[in-house]
């Protein structure tokens, strides 16, 4: 099968032949339709993510496509039937698994960094039977491979960790593709949105997503945050940091008003420097300061019943002209560090 791999730390992506993985047991093989190109992949290609130990490795973690075989202890009856899955792949017989916390399962595994990723013909689910997700008819897997992090990570954020409610304000740090759909859900629940980015363009497509103010992320700490507080009367009831920058972190905690809540959903590698959280004001006004991390398969039917419902619109937020190949995947992956993002890039690997 054609992948992406890349030998080292920042090298250079190649584009190779690569055996086609067999379907251990509990685990299934799947044909990748459709896979993401996701700034969590750049942190990986950088040396940010420690879980990547293998080289040549294999990037991608968002993905869409078909079964094609399924190992001992999975149903036959998976085979052909069109799928996605978290990239926390929850090992499915732990305690906290058991309790429904697969997006935290401590012996995860993870396509594209524990393990080789979707930026190939085929990849490996393990624990199929937890973590496969069935597509309705009304999600095609061109669309659907953002539902395996960005999008189920902001939907989980916004409603299960953020309790986002009717009437009240948000603001998302960070319009790329978590911000995006962040904005969208939180748009679709009644809330009024503001959306702070530094690229223009990516400040315009928030507008057109669902935000009803957006501000430039360059501004000064103390302009943005004032300016938060004069758009939502005193300061926004959510704020999420889907950048995930010490600076974005701390803004956003600043923004939020008393017994607010803050969701810190972009990573916050070491390479980036510790985030100053103000304990002082998360104390004093009785702020939630709370992580998000993915969202576990069996969470999954609420997020597709926002998108068949029309709540939450795929194709919007998908990156303007076709699905690349892995070779031209493999450049936009080097330059993503520096380059605004404007909605998901998809990549077909067979292209």
């Amino acid at each position: 099968m054609q992948a992406l791999v890349y030998d080292a730390f920042g090298a250079d992506p190649r584009v190779t032949e690569l055996p086609d993985p067999p379907a251990p047991p509990g685990g299934a093989v799947v044909r990748v339709t459709s896979t993401g190109l996701c700034r969590s992949d750049w942190h990986g290609w950088a040396g940010h993510d420690p879980d990547i130990a293998t080289f040549p490795h294999t990037p991608g973690h968002e993905l869409a496509g078909v079964v094609e075989a399924v190992g001992d202890g999975v149903a036959r009856s998976w085979v052909g039937r069109p799928v996605t899955a978290p990239f926390v792949l929850a090992c499915g017989a732990c305690a906290t698994c058991a309790a429904g916390d697969g997006q935290v399962c401590p012996h995860q595994r993870q396509p594209g960094f524990t393990d080789p990723g979707s930026f190939a013909e085929r990849v490996v689910v393990h624990a199929a039977e937890t973590n496969l997700v069935d597509l309705p008819a009304e999600v095609p897997p061109s669309v659907a491979a953002g539902l395996g992090c960005r999008v189920a990570t902001a939907h989980r954020a916004v409603t299960g960790r953020g309790r986002v409610a009717e009437d009240e304000t948000v603001v998302v740090f960070g319009c790329g593709g978590v911000g995006l759909a962040a904005i969208q859900v939180a748009a679709a629940r009644g809330a009024r949105v503001c959306g702070v980015d530094l690229d223009a363009g990516s400040r315009a497509l928030a507008l057109e997503l669902g935000a009803e103010r957006v501000l430039d992320g360059t501004l000064a700490e103390a302009e943005l945050v004032q300016a938060v507080r004069d758009w939502s009367g005193g300061g926004a009831h959510l704020s999420v940091d889907a950048v995930g920058s010490p600076q974005t972190c701390r803004t956003g905690i600043l923004s939020a008003r008393r017994r607010g809540r803050h969701v810190q959903v972009g990573l916050l590698p070491p390479a980036a420097g510790r985030a100053e959280v103000p304990m002082e004001r998360v104390i004093g006004w009785e702020l939630d300061v709370l992580g998000s991390h993915g969202m576990a398969a069996a969470d999954y039917p609420g997020l597709l019943a926002d998108v068949v419902g029309g709540r939450l619109d795929l194709a919007a937020l998908v990156a303007p002209g076709d699905p690349v190949g892995l070779e031209e995947a493999g450049r936009l992956l080097v330059a993503m560090g520096d380059s605004a993002s404007r909605g998901m890039q998809l990549v077909d690997p067979a292209r």
